[in-house]
């Protein structure tokens, strides 16, 4: 069964008070540990698929199901579950708290869900990413490759068999993009993690398994590498 799958979705937005379409019968599955690259000029749909498909969002028509579980025919409870258990989500601009130490940062998800044993499982996290010697600054202390990394260990603490990302080298230089996709690379290859990753870059692309184009909030060709 796909880690995410998604069926005939449509997702419809109201926008200065007129319709506006941003996903048009969308039907996509990733498997566990698979890497899924969405491209697309902007606007074509890519973060609003993301939304939906880490239940952030809900399609206006069709189905969106994680591990098996419809995300629109399930209790908030329910739901809450499956953002804190299934899935884990990195953005472009990082969204660490500045107030909180790095280590801090990556335990927060588990001490919001009430799980024991936060603090040990954000310091073995920030280790896989070789951050471990930085759990005591503070983000404005880091390069954007560190709070990139940071942000990619907060998003892997409580072991989601599908990590969501956003742009996650939109802000970095080329160098430093590149150290960010080996850790993601090494992710699938470690933990069966699927990735779909929303991006611009080419190079970024042409790592995944298959490759997603969007036009106009649907799919216009899928790549199979």
């Amino acid at each position: 069964m796909p880690i995410l799958s998604l069926r005939s979705v449509t997702k419809d937005y109201v926008s200065d008070g007129q319709p506006v379409r941003a996903l048009d019968g969308v039907t996509l599955d990733v498997e566990r540990g698979q890497f899924v690259a969405l491209v697309g000029r902007s606007g074509c749909g890519k973060s609003t698929l993301l939304n939906v498909s880490g239940a952030m969002d809900f399609p206006t028509v069709g189905e969106v199901r994680v591990d098996g579980v419809s995300t629109s025919k399930v209790k908030d409870s329910a739901l809450t579950s499956i953002r804190r258990e299934k899935v884990g989500f990195v953005f472009q601009a990082f969204q660490l708290l500045h107030t909180l130490t790095v280590v801090e940062n990556v335990e927060l998800p588990l001490l919001l869900a009430g799980k024991p044993g936060a603090r040990a499982a954000a310091i073995e996290r920030l280790s896989w990413v070789e951050l471990g010697n930085l759990a005591d600054r503070l983000p404005h202390q880091l390069s954007g490759g560190q709070m990139q990394r940071v942000a990619i260990a907060r998003a892997l603490v409580h072991s989601p068999s599908i990590l969501l990302a956003d742009e996650p080298t939109g802000n970095l230089d080329t160098t430093t993009g590149n150290v960010i996709l080996a850790l993601l690379q090494r992710l699938m290859r470690q933990q069966n993690t699927a990735l779909l990753m929303a991006t611009h870059s080419t190079e970024a692309a042409a790592l995944a398994d298959v490759i997603v184009r969007l036009r106009d909030g649907k799919i216009e060709e899928i790549v199979r590498r």
